[in-house]
């Protein structure tokens, strides 16, 4: 089954993640695309999984490329974090795991977890304009290229439980395959057929 985000969208995530800037340009200037809100969502929140220096390289690429189209005015949000949105999703994501998950992220340190849960949970990831099934598919997709397994699980897990089929998650992994290092795609599989497995029964 093909995921129900578009191949295009999951390129733009895997291109800008790993720095490849010449596919990323190359990805602009296909005939027939037409950049629109979704990519422009996708490529926001690609800063949670590879930093700000490479989104902002990103966004000049695309530019110079043909650029991603002006913003909606309902799409410039101006949202300080959102620690009780963050919240919410960070529970669904999690689960059963959101406390364990969220007392180790406080024993790294507090201020970090306040802005995992604050600013990537609540600012990011809940943002109109995809939804959280698309989102955490996108993860599903930076997450195997990046070889970050662990994150991976949680994701992949997190897809499911916001509405995302398991075959939809392994399409994804599919997806990325011809993008990233065989033994690294043969990892994500293994990770993948774990914590979003076809029968419907996730391993602890």
């Amino acid at each position: 089954m093909d995921p129900t985000v578009e191949r295009e969208l999951i390129e733009l995530t895997v291109f800008a993640v790993l720095g490849r800037w010449d596919d990323l340009a190359a990805l602009r200037g296909r005939p027939g695309v037409r950049p629109d809100r979704r990519w422009r969502e996708a490529l926001l929140q690609t800063h949670l999984f590879a930093g700000f220096p490479r989104i902002v390289e990103a966004f000049g690429v695309l530019g110079r490329a043909g650029g991603l189209g002006q913003p909606d005015p309902d799409e410039t949000l101006a949202e300080p974090d959102l620690p009780e949105r963050g919240r919410a999703l960070f529970d669904r994501i999690y689960g059963s795991r959101a406390d364990r998950v969220r007392a180790e992220l406080q024993g790294h340190h507090a201020d970090f977890a306040a802005w995992v849960e604050g600013h990537a949970y609540g600012r990011v990831l809940t943002r109109p304009g995809l939804p959280a099934a698309q989102r955490e598919l996108l993860a599903v997709a930076a997450l195997t290229a990046l070889g970050q397994d662990r994150q991976l699980a949680s994701h992949a897990r997190g897809a499911v439980a916001c509405g995302a089929d398991p075959e939809e998650v392994h399409g994804v992994v599919e997806a990325v395959a011809p993008h990233v290092d065989p033994h690294d795609l043969e990892r994500a599989r293994k990770v993948v057929a774990r914590f979003a497995p076809l029968d419907g029964r996730q391993q602890p």
